[in-house]
């Protein structure tokens, strides 16, 4: 069912529900005025009557007038009976309309009575020594109360049937903005991922094309991150194949120290080409916000052992671990797996661009609700106009054997999880600080 039909189905629902209610108050409250109306005019007729009376001769009893009483003389209108009798019952005149058989006289006011099978409504009104009686056919009464319903009734049923149909063209001219929608996405390409623009749209709708909107951003950004890792892996992947290969076909052609010389050279090259694989799926990961958290908390500190512990046991001994001051025991609010990504990245890079005799300080440092961890190195430091590419990637510096997507890697988790990176020549080399979050504590 459309959505079309099913909004006029229900509005027109409540419109049948309460024009119906609001024509059966009204129809029968009509019903009601006009019986009471016709009740009066039996009422006024009696009362005219009984005014005329006074000004005419009283008719008595076997007197030849009575007969003579017509119905100008009583000023009756015509349909309407009348009957003048007297208290003991004697008819001393009665109009054209009346039946035959006599109206029983004994109560006063409305009654209805069955006179010669035909139903009727009577007034009697008692003035001096007379009843006068005034009445009228209940069968009239009917046809007359549905000739009047049916009338009030004809314009009812037209307004509601126009309702309807200006409730159809209403909906119809409502929902045009939603088959605009339609069509604009029925027209697109199937890889078109431009934003969707629609104009007039109403203020309900606007949300509906921003949040489409969002979702073609979302796409595009997944094709681009997508063209950029296969761009990234042919670049990248090609110079250690080919050097692997090449070793591999010395090896074979030689034998002694050159050939295992050779195998050495491509075991290298082969950890080389394993590593870059590595990084560049991480780098994937992180940037195409797939889930990382496994449901381990971590403190500062047991983040910081943990990104020491993943680095090469030869390589430890040249890290200086230093937790200053106070440091919660709160858990990062950050994924384990992604802080410790980044604090290895961090270490293997100043590790790699520091000569082997000097030392790499890893720090750890609470500042209000936020962790600073701080790698800093004795290195050679970098050039003011170098440290806008570092989190570049594939961007080496002079001299670096590195695959150029740690610190790109690093980056990607800091702007993720809302982390904040900072790069800074010090006095000696080269310190990198990476400000995370803690999480709230639940107990304040």
């Amino acid at each position: 069912m459309s959505l079309r039909l099913r909004l006029t189905i229900i509005l027109g629902a409540a419109f049948v529900l309460l024009w119906s209610l609001a024509a059966t108050w009204m129809l029968f409250d009509l019903r009601n005025q006009l019986t009471a109306s016709l009740d009066q005019r039996l009422a006024a007729s009696a009362r005219m009557v009984a005014g005329l009376l006074v000004q005419l001769p009283r008719p008595q009893q076997g007197d030849a007038r009575s007969a003579a009483l017509s119905t100008e003389q009583l000023g009756i209108p015509d349909g309407l009976a009348c009957q003048i009798s007297s208290l003991r019952g004697e008819v001393l005149a009665r109009s054209h309309a009346t039946p035959d058989d006599e109206f029983d006289t004994q109560r006063s006011g409305f009654h209805d009575q069955l006179i010669g099978g035909v139903a009727w409504r009577s007034f009697t009104l008692a003035r001096g020594d007379l009843l006068i009686t005034t009445a009228d056919r209940l069968d009239e009464r009917h046809l007359l109360n549905r000739s009047v319903l049916f009338a009030a009734a004809i314009p009812v049923v037209i307004a509601l049937l126009g309702s309807l149909v200006v409730l159809w063209v209403g909906v119809s001219n409502g929902l045009a903005p939603l088959r605009r929608m339609r069509s604009a996405l029925a027209q697109r390409s199937v890889d078109a991922i431009e934003p969707l623009h629609i104009e007039r749209l109403p203020a309900e709708l606007k949300p509906l094309v921003d949040t489409q909107n969002q979702l073609f951003q979302r796409i595009a950004q997944a094709i681009e991150r997508e063209r950029r890792l296969t761009d990234d892996a042919a670049h990248e992947l090609r110079s250690p194949l080919t050097a692997i290969k090449t070793h591999l076909q010395v090896a074979a052609m030689t034998e002694g120290d050159t050939a295992r010389q050779a195998l050495a050279q491509a075991e290298a090259g082969a950890d080389h080409l394993h590593r870059t694989l590595e990084q560049l799926l991480l780098l994937a990961r992180v940037e195409g916000r797939l889930p990382f958290d496994d449901g381990a908390q971590y403190s500062a500190t047991a983040i910081a052992h943990l990104a020491l512990a993943d680095i090469p046991r030869e390589a430890q001994a040249r890290v200086d671990l230093r937790i200053l001051g106070e440091v919660s025991e709160r858990p990062l609010a950050i994924p384990p797996a992604l802080m410790n990504a980044a604090l290895r990245n961090l270490l293997e890079n100043a590790l790699r661009h520091t000569p082997d005799a000097t030392t790499v300080t890893l720090s750890v440092q609470q500042q209000g609700d936020r962790v600073c961890f701080s790698v800093c190195d004795d290195g050679p430091g970098v050039p003011a106009e170098a440290l806008a590419h570092l989190t570049e990637r594939f961007w080496r510096g002079p001299g670096s054997t590195g695959s150029g997507l740690g610190l790109s890697i690093v980056r990607a988790i800091a702007e993720r999880c809302g982390c904040e990176l900072v790069f800074a020549n010090g006095q000696q080399g080269l310190c990198v600080t990476l400000r995370a979050g803690l999480q709230r504590d639940i107990a304040t």
